[in-house]
């Protein structure tokens, strides 16, 4: 407001000047003589003062013309000048034009579009450094990768363009799965720019899948210089690192350097299982049982693993069950209440043959998380303490349609694993396994098509096998045998402690087969004890 105000003093001083000035000028007597050649002309100093302007303004049109006229001749001779200058202008907006239409119809997918205006972007402009970017990404989206093979070498003489030169081509080699070709390029990359984030993440994984342990800890230490990973993952990783070093360096033979690097990774994550596990079977080969024990506790208290109680009974192998139930109870004492806890409890104590004790052990956990493991030691405790065929008949039943238990799972595909990996067997993601319940698959729909099977084995009475005759050369035909009597039934076993036999009928489904060969129902007895023997196999190793 105060601006415009003195904006408009101003103008009205200026004017009032300028009308005063020419007031004066007016009312001025006198005139002005100009004489030239022997001509004179007498002028007013007005007529003066207009005749001068007219003289300026003629002698400033004079400059432009000439000017002109020499840029002109300029042009012709190619000279950079005004002209040049213009037409360049014209030409560059329209590069540009075109080069956003080329980036409007790339994003969009109309390729074979983005191609025809990256041609006249081309023409237009001299800006290599966008204009190869552009046409190569068009080239792949079109499927042409030989067309932006070369545009990518193309960029790699430029310095400001090599970086995306080089990535580009390690995106067309990764994509033909040259990891070789990939991992120089990747290395490459690296090298121009340490810091790049997307760089780091595709070098490591193919140091990962390569098995170089030692490039991927270094590409690991890099990453956490760029502030790309937090300080707690990298140490984890480092850890995993150094645990499949160790591995790689057992598969060579070099003892001495498997054990530094085991010894290094359960350092670097003391509670991470594996790591505790194998550190402390190695100190326990060395005859360190504290120092074994103490590691295997440490892990123990944050995450109970079957792993870290095979590794803590390992630690004394020649130890009677009643020892080794003892040696446990610190460990035990830990974590009661956690279902491996109370697993490692029941089988210590089936070793033992305290079936009450195992019973007392595993308490409601096959009821309240039936699993394979659970239901297998419950039919194992029914059947040390003397239980019926029904009853034992009844848990494996169960173990055949429970989910299998905790595993190894992938976080990236899902997929379960017998043994922890530094890398998935299926995706190749690096630690992506960890200790979890795996989705129900199609193991359930196998167990039941073979509880028929199983029920069948258990239902069906003993008999006798039959011996076989020994066959002989060129021998007569026989004649027709007579019938056979039927087998009389075989006594059952007196004494304490004996098992009453099952008579429930057999199911619809069931087929008995024993009436034409006796020894089909006696290997199926003998398959149904091995079922239930396979299933406490874990309570035997401990």
């Amino acid at each position: 407001m105060i601006w415009s105000l003195i904006k408009v003093l101003l103008f009205v001083g200026v004017a009032a000047g300028l009308a005063y000035g020419a007031s004066l000028i007016v009312e001025t007597p006198g005139e002005v003589r100009l004489a030239f050649a022997g001509q004179e002309m007498s002028l007013s100093p007005l007529g003066f003062i207009v005749v001068l302007l007219v003289l300026f303004l003629a002698v400033w049109v004079l400059l432009r013309l000439v000017g002109l006229l020499v840029a002109v001749m300029r042009f012709m001779t190619g000279d950079a000048t005004a002209i040049t200058r213009y037409l360049d202008r014209n030409r560059e907006r329209k590069g540009f034009d075109a080069l956003s239409e080329a980036l409007i119809a790339l994003a969009a997918g109309e390729g074979r579009k983005a191609q025809a205006k990256i041609g006249q972007a081309e023409k237009l402009l001299s800006r290599p450094d966008v204009t190869r970017l552009i046409a190569a990404q068009t080239a792949e989206q079109l499927g042409n990768t030989d067309r932006a093979l070369e545009y990518y070498k193309q960029m790699l003489s430029d310095d400001s363009t090599r970086f995306v030169g080089v990535q580009g081509l390690l995106r067309q080699k990764l994509a033909e799965g040259d990891t070789a070709t990939a991992m120089k390029l990747a290395q490459k990359a690296f090298a121009l720019k340490p810091k790049h984030e997307g760089t780091l993440d595709t070098l490591f994984a193919l140091q990962a899948k390569a098995e170089d342990w030692s490039g991927a800890r270094k590409t690991l230490a890099a990453k956490v210089r760029a502030a790309a990973l937090p300080r707690d993952v990298g140490k984890r990783r480092e850890a995993v690192l150094s645990l499949a070093d160790a591995g790689a360096a057992f598969s060579e033979g070099k003892k001495d350097k498997a054990r530094d690097a085991a010894y290094a990774a359960n350092k670097l994550a003391p509670h991470f299982v594996p790591a505790a596990a194998l550190a402390a079977r190695l100190h326990a080969e060395n005859g360190e049982a504290r120092q074994a024990a103490r590691i295997i506790k440490k892990a123990w208290a944050e995450s109970p693993h079957p792993d870290l109680a095979s590794a803590f009974a390992a630690i004394a192998p020649e130890e009677s069950p009643e020892a080794r139930l003892k040696r446990f109870q610190p460990l035990l004492k830990m974590k009661p209440s956690h279902p491996e806890t109370r697993l490692v409890t029941a089988e210590l104590s089936l070793t033992a043959e305290d079936f009450p004790g195992a019973r007392r052990a595993l308490g409601d956990l096959a009821e309240t998380h039936p699993t394979t493991r659970s239901l297998a030691l419950m039919a194992a405790i029914e059947r040390g303490e003397g239980a019926a065929d029904s009853v034992v008949r009844g848990w494996l039943a169960k173990a055949l349609e429970a989910p299998r238990g905790e595993a190894w799972v992938c976080e990236a595909c899902n997929t379960a694993h017998g043994q922890w990996a530094p890398l998935c067997e299926s995706c190749n993601s690096f630690d992506t396994l960890s200790w979890t319940t795996p989705a129900q698959t199609e193991d359930a729909a196998s167990g039941s098509a073979m509880l028929p099977l199983i029920v069948g084995a258990l239902q069906a009475p003993d008999r006798e096998p039959e011996p076989e005759e020994p066959e002989t050369a060129a021998e007569p035909e026989p004649e027709a045998p007579e019938p056979e009597e039927a087998a009389a039934p075989r006594p059952e076993t007196q004494g304490e402690g004996r098992r009453s036999r099952d008579v429930t009928p057999p199911p619809a489904d069931y087929v008995d087969v024993g009436a034409e060969d006796g020894d089909v129902d006696v290997g199926k007895k003998k398959g149904g004890d091995q079922v239930a023997a396979e299933d406490s196999s874990s309570a035997r190793a401990l």
